[in-house]
């Protein structure tokens, strides 16, 4: 049996949602998993459906939605993925359950549809697989209710039921729970809006694969407009796949100079996957040296790497010369060689003229 926490919470057994002390919904936002994902090209969605506006025509209120996870595993009370994502391991022929939030954020009542559709883990990182489309842990998933009629700013609780089969095999698979709102304008463009829950299912026979992940030696430098950064490659040398979040610290800088923790992270890594953790650092820092210290984590998953770092000179700018002396000056040049042949002519033609006429 899995025991289960509220997300979030301090204590190890679920509590119910109270309206006093409730997280507000996760809201549509760039890259992460709660976010609003742009559509597919008309010719890449499979059922033919019209394309989705990416922001509502005027007079169409805002098809917005937001959702957040309630439990996480007791197990996992210190892994904050867990409190974000549904990220288990179970062996085959497990159920488990996860408690969700979904809250309507459109200024009008609206229909939410609640749906498993399949995601994928590439070298771009997590990825959102068009439309509804199916792998096989999104066929392991059912959400209940499927569909709630929600007014302006009102929440309902869904329950996530994921199923195992006796027979998968072994491995790591990726999906997301959508929470979907649409609607439609005076001309008849449907407008879309989803957020949603990742999910890391790990399944296999014993314990947890392991994860791990092994990060280069420290480098800095500056980009083409002077500003400093700090680089370093990350690799995931474990059994599941990582989202690598942490903090970079600079200290011992010229003349006592510290700086951080300025924020560090990464697209979701793959197996076996490759990245580099570009972090930006304010332009007004010198050179250096520095001593740099980059914290990285994923879930409860920890490394540290400490160097020595530099960032060089800004690059000078090339001048930008103001060819209007060199154009006034080639221009007087060409005058005066116009001027130098006319005057070669004029001559030659007089000392023709002025040549005596031979006697007859």
């Amino acid at each position: 049996m899995t025991v289960l926490v509220a997300a979030g919470a301090e204590v190890s057994v679920p509590q119910p949602a109270s309206a006093s002390a409730k997280r507000p919904p996760a809201r549509a936002e760039p890259i992460l998993p709660e976010a609003v994902v742009p559509a597919a090209p008309d010719d890449a969605r499979p059922n033919g459906s019209p394309q989705p506006s990416v922001t509502p025509s005027q007079g169409e209120p805002a098809t917005g939605v937001g959702i957040r996870l309630l439990d996480a595993p007791v197990n996992r009370r210190d892994d904050p993925r867990a409190h974000k994502y549904i990220v288990d391991h179970v062996k085959p022929g497990t159920t488990i359950k996860r408690r969700i939030v979904v809250e309507n954020s459109s200024e009008i009542q609206r229909r939410i549809a609640l749906y498993a559709a399949a995601a994928r883990v590439g070298a771009e990182g997590f990825e959102f697989v068009p439309d509804r489309t199916e792998n096989e842990l999104s066929s392991w998933i059912a959400v209940e209710p499927g569909e709630e009629a929600l007014a302006t700013a009102e929440e309902t609780e869904a329950l996530v039921t994921i199923t195992v089969p006796r027979d998968a095999e072994a491995g790591e698979r990726y999906a997301v729970i959508w929470a979907e709102v649409s609607g439609v304008d005076g001309r008849n463009v449907r407008n879309i809006g989803r957020a949603g829950i990742r999910v890391y299912l790990s399944v296999g026979p014993g314990g947890e694969p392991p994860s791990g992940f092994e990060v280069s030696p420290l480098s800095g430098g500056r980009d083409a407009g002077g500003a400093p950064f700090v680089t370093a490659e990350v690799r995931n040398t474990g059994q599941r796949a990582l989202d690598l979040a942490g903090e970079l610290w600079l200290s011992d800088g010229p003349g006592g100079l510290s700086a951080g923790p300025v924020k560090a992270e990464a697209e979701t890594l793959p197996l076996n996957g490759r990245t580099t953790i570009r972090v930006p650092l304010d332009r007004r820092l010198p050179d250096g040296p520095w001593a740099a210290k980059l914290a990285l984590a994923s879930g409860w998953t920890k490394r540290t790497a400490t160097g020595t770092v530099t960032f060089g000179p800004s690059p000078v700018a090339a001048s930008s010369t103001d060819r209007s002396e060199q154009v006034l000056i080639g221009g007087l040049v060409a005058s005066g060689l116009v001027l130098a042949l006319f005057g070669v002519f004029a001559y030659r033609r007089r000392v023709r003229f002025r040549e005596p006429m031979p006697a007859a």
